[in-house]
């Protein structure tokens, strides 16, 4: 403390706010419910972002448990040589696993009850390195998916919908007709539920089945598989991976990634999450420019004390920079606080938020309505450090009025009355 300027002393002091007067007793609580709404909001951030990430990683997890990193289908809707494709896709040393799939879309039937449906066929065996579909199976086996037996296995919801289990039987109708005598009539097969999966995404669980990528191409009619799908080390990397595919597959092959099958949820995500930012944001900046109320208050309290400084042979920039510590410090404990009480909610939100239900008798993620029943929360240190830093550099602004206000003050004519 012996070392600190005269500056950093005074700033030191008055943020401290002494409590000899009912004023300074006010100042001081002022300065206080500026400090706390400052770490309020920073918190509130964190903590609120956090959730947000944590849904996206999580919906983001059960979608890829079920789709590939990355597609690569033909033009002419048939990739009869996908052995040499996943070959060449194999060079490149992101690539972790490959394997064929027929994508199409029917009609389930089941007595009375229809529902569309989209229908992948799969090698069960290869299937594995480019989904984890194989192991969301919740009633059957999934190595029952062999070829000639036409076995299908359907998503949770839908086998609720359409009233079925293993071992029964139901029907898909082609989108393509047959031609007879009597017109065109719909195509149908009848198919054995060989098992149930739930990979905890609604869209899917109620709307796919997988089959033996044999019998789909029977009941389709195509000469091969519809593409190849893969999988890479670094989901995160697969608009990358994809742009070096493009140029090193032979072909005239298309080429699509994770992101550009859902580019609208993650689009919605992404904004929803930038409007949440800026609306909590706006909690932090209140918090932060009630400063200029509190240090507009301690300068016109410290009038008779500032022109003493200014008479002792203070510079206006002196008395400027007194004020500044006081706001930049109130600011930096509020902001430190915040972080601190956010990083710990955020850390630990999967204890807090049971605790929370327990004590008032609440579900806020009831399971019967909502595939995610716990509140996800991924803590990301770049949103951490750029909030704290949205959050100081907001209370430094706060503080050059008040401070530029009594770097003005006039020593004679505050000390006229004294």
């Amino acid at each position: 403390m012996k070392n600190l300027s005269f500056e950093w002393l005074v700033g030191l002091r008055y943020t401290r706010a002494g409590r000899r007067s009912g004023r300074n007793s006010f100042i001081s609580f002022i300065s206080m419910i500026s400090m706390a709404g400052i770490a309020l909001g920073v918190a509130a951030l964190i903590i609120v972002l956090s959730v947000m990430n944590g849904f996206q990683k999580e919906v983001r997890d059960r979608m890829l448990s079920v789709l590939a990193h990355i597609e690569v289908f033909d033009a002419s809707g048939t990739l009869v040589e996908w052995q040499k494709t996943a070959l060449e896709a194999k060079k490149n040393p992101a690539v972790t696993g490959t394997a064929p799939y027929v994508d199409g879309q029917a009609m389930i039937i089941r007595d009375d009850v229809m529902h569309g449906v989209i229908v992948r066929g799969v090698l069960p065996d290869q299937e594995r390195y480019v989904s984890e579909v194989s192991e969301k199976i919740k009633a059957g086996r999934w190595v029952d998916l062999r070829p000639g037996e036409f076995n299908i296995i359907l998503g949770s919801a839908l086998a609720a919908n359409l009233h079925v289990h293993v071992g029964d039987k139901v029907t898909l109708a082609a989108p393509e007709g047959q031609m007879t005598p009597a017109g065109v009539v719909p195509r149908l097969k009848a198919f054995t539920v060989a098992g149930i999966f739930d990979a905890g995404h609604y869209e899917f669980d109620s709307g796919m089945a997988f089959m033996h990528i044999a019998d789909a191409q029977k009941f389709f009619r195509l000469s091969g598989p519809s593409g190849l799908r893969l999988r890479i080390k670094e989901m995160l990397k697969a608009p990358q991976v994809a742009l070096e595919l493009s140029r090193t597959l032979s072909g005239d092959l298309l080429i699509r990634d994770w992101s550009q099958q859902n580019r609208n949820y993650f689009s919605a995500v992404k904004t929803e999450k930038t409007m949440m930012f800026i609306i909590l944001a706006l909690i932090v900046a209140v918090a932060a420019f009630n400063l200029v109320s509190t240090l507009v208050m301690t300068v016109t309290d410290k009038q008779a004390d500032i022109a003493i400084l200014r008479t002792l042979g203070a510079s206006p920039a002196s008395i400027m920079k007194i004020f500044m510590i006081q706001g930049g410090l109130v600011g930096l404990i509020g902001t430190g606080l915040g972080v601190a009480g956010g990083v710990v909610v955020a850390l630990n939100i999967d204890v807090i938020v049971p605790f929370i239900e327990r004590l008032l008798g609440v579900d806020f993620l009831p399971k019967d309505l909502y595939f995610i029943s716990a509140l996800p929360s991924d803590l990301r240190w770049p949103d951490v450090w750029q909030i704290s830093i949205m959050a100081l550099v907001l209370a430094f602004v706060a503080t050059i009025y008040p401070s530029w206000h009594a770097a003005r003050v006039k020593p004679a004519e505050a000390l006229r009355y004294e």
